[in-house]
């Protein structure tokens, strides 16, 4: 989890950036203007975000806790492999999200049963045989400890 709040903190920059540039490019005056064409956006941004660093192994984050995303078979991510992974890896957040228009729920109880949805599925892989997340089992995923580099004395 720690590696995930850290990714959070770095995608920050990345949302940022890509916000500023959307607005820009659209001249968007109000935030409410043009919002499902920025969300949209948002998710290729984001998905090409993590499809290209996960084809590489690693996402900055995964790097610094030295954790890297193979596949079944410890072979290196193919972009469409990594493509599927962060489809699957929408199941953290599309269930509660999808409850929002319906029900027309206010923001206090949608992010009760968003941190309710999200600790729950984080328990759901205790239930996997490999203590593995459900969305990496749906991929044909694994994510694996690796050992830093030993130190070159000079």
């Amino acid at each position: 989890m720690a590696c995930w709040l850290y990714e959070g903190m770095l995608l920050f920059g990345v949302v940022f950036i890509a916000g500023y540039l959307f607005g820009t490019l659209s001249q968007t005056r109000n935030a409410l203007d043009n919002r499902h064409l920025l969300q949209a956006f948002m998710l290729v941004v984001l998905g090409i975000y993590f499809v290209w660093f996960w084809s590489k192994g690693q996402t900055l984050a995964m790097k610094t806790w030295h954790i890297r995303v193979v596949d079944t078979q410890g072979r290196p991510l193919t972009q469409t492999r990594a493509l599927l992974r962060y489809a699957a890896s929408w199941m953290w957040w599309l269930p509660p999200l999808a409850l929002l228009y319906p029900l027309g729920l206010p923001p206090l109880e949608v992010l009760v049963l968003l941190t309710g949805w999200i600790l729950s599925w984080a328990l759901l892989s205790r239930f996997h045989p490999r203590k593995q997340f459900w969305h990496d089992a749906w991929a044909g995923t694994q994510l694996i400890h690796q050992a830093p580099a030993p130190k070159r004395i000079r």
